[in-house]
C-alpha cells in the first residue's frame, strides 16, 4: 500500500486479482504477435482512440474525418468538434512524455486539451459542478475550494504507491471523474490519464487504448461510476474497467488468430505494399513484379475475394482510373503482424 498519507477508498476482491492474473498471462501471449513500432499500426490505434474518446463526449466527427484532420487538410464539420480533434491529436503527440503523479503535466494536458473550448484551460475548476443523467443529477462534485487539495492528495498517492498498475490506473480513473477537477473535459481526461498509466506499464496498450473501450461500452462504465459512488469506494469501478481490459485483449488475440489463419502468403506480401490509394501498376512497381497477368491472379483476385482489398471504383472494375486501398479486415490484418 501507499506510504503517502492520502489512500483512495477501495478493496482488493478475489475477482480483481483473477482478472489482474488473466490479464497478465494474455498480455504475455499477445506480446509475441504485436508491433508496438509499426508506424501506420500506431496512426489507426491513434485515430480509434481519439474517435472513441470524443465521441463519448457528443462529438460526431468519423475516423475518416478524423484522419483527414490528421493529415492537416480541411473537413466539412462544426468548428467545435475539429478543434476538439486537433487538441486531442497534439495531447497524444505529446502524451507519453508527461508523467502521471506530476500535477505541472496534468494540468498542461488538459490546456491542450481544451484550448479555444474553455475560458481557462489547464486550470482547476472555479465553480460547482454536478454530472447529469437521465433521470436528473446523479453526481454533485466536491466544492471548487477543496479541488486543489483532493487533487494533490490523490496525485501524491499515485506517486507513491506500490499498487498494480492496473490497479492503480482505474482508481485513478474513478477518483478523478469523482472529484471532477475542471469545468469540463473531465471525461476525456480520465480517460486519458489512465491510458497513460497503463502505456507506461506496458506499452501494449497503446493498441489497447482505454478510451475504445469504454465507447463500446459507454452505458456501462457510467453505471459502475454511479454504482462505486454509491458505494463510497472505488472498487465496483475496479471490477468493470478490468473486465472490460480483459475482453479487449481478448478480442485482440482472437482477431489476430483468425486474420493469421486465413491470409495467403502472397497476400500478406500485398498488404504492407498497399499505403493509401495505389493503381494496380504501382503496387507491381513497389513489390517488384512485372507479370500483369500472374499478380493479377495470385495476388490481386484473392485479396479482393477475401475482403482484404477494395476497388476505389467498384461499379467499373476494369477503368483506367481504378486503385485500390485495405479495408478495415486488411488493416486489422496489418495491426496483428
Amino acid at each position: 500500500m501507499s506510504k503517502y498519507e492520502y489512500v483512495p477508498p477501495y478493496k482488493i476482491t478475489p475477482k480483481i486479482i483473477t482478472l489482474i492474473e488473466q490479464i497478465g498471462e494474455m498480455l504475455g501471449a499477445l506480446s509475441g504477435s504485436a508491433n508496438t513500432d509499426d508506424l501506420r499500426l500506431r496512426r489507426i490505434h491513434r485515430i480509434q482512440t481519439i474517435h472513441g474518446s470524443l465521441a463519448i463526449e457528443g462529438n460526431t466527427l468519423t475516423e475518416e474525418q478524423i484522419s483527414t484532420i490528421l493529415d492537416g487538410k480541411p473537413v466539412i464539420a462544426p468548428p467545435r468538434e475539429v478543434q476538439e480533434v486537433r487538441n486531442t491529436i497534439k495531447a497524444y503527440d505529446e502524451f507519453q512524455n508527461w508523467h502521471p503523479e506530476q500535477q505541472k503535466d496534468l494540468l498542461k494536458a488538459h490546456e491542450m486539451l481544451m484550448l479555444g473550448l474553455l475560458d481557462a484551460p489547464g486550470h482547476y475548476r472555479s465553480m460547482g459542478v454536478g454530472v447529469g443523467g437521465a433521470g436528473g443529477m446523479v453526481h454533485v462534485a466536491p466544492p471548487p475550494g477543496r479541488v486543489p487539495e483532493l487533487m494533490g492528495n490523490l496525485l501524491g498517492w499515485l506517486g507513491e504507491t506500490d499498487e498494480h498498475a492496473l490497479i492503480k490506473s482505474c482508481v485513478f480513473h474513478y477518483e478523478f471523474e469523482f472529484v471532477h477537477p475542471f469545468e469540463d473535459g473531465n471525461g476525456r481526461m480520465g480517460r486519458l490519464w489512465q491510458t497513460l498509466i497503463l502505456l507506461q506499464w506496458n506499452p501494449l496498450f497503446s493498441q489497447i487504448p482505454v478510451e475504445s473501450m469504454v465507447y463500446a461500452r459507454q452505458q456501462e462504465y457510467y453505471n459502475a461510476i454511479a454504482e462505486s459512488t454509491k458505494a463510497a469506494e472505488s472498487t465496483p469501478f475496479v471490477e468493470f474497467m478490468l473486465q472490460t481490459i480483459r475482453e479487449k485483449i481478448a478480442a485482440s488475440a482472437e482477431e489476430t488468430h483468425q486474420v493469421t489463419h486465413q491470409v495467403t502468403h502472397q497476400v500478406k506480401i500485398l498488404l504492407p505494399a498497399l499505403v493509401d490509394e495505389m493503381s494496380r501498376s504501382e503496387l507491381m512497381q513497389v513489390m517488384t513484379l512485372k507479370d500483369r497477368v500472374n499478380f493479377k491472379r495470385i495476388y490481386l483476385d484473392p485479396a479482393l475475394a477475401d475482403g482484404w482489398i477494395e476497388m476505389t471504383i467498384p461499379d467499373k472494375p476494369n477503368s483506367r482510373l481504378q486503385k485500390y486501398r485495405l479495408t478495415e479486415k486488411g488493416r486489422k490484418f496489418l495491426e496483428s503482424q
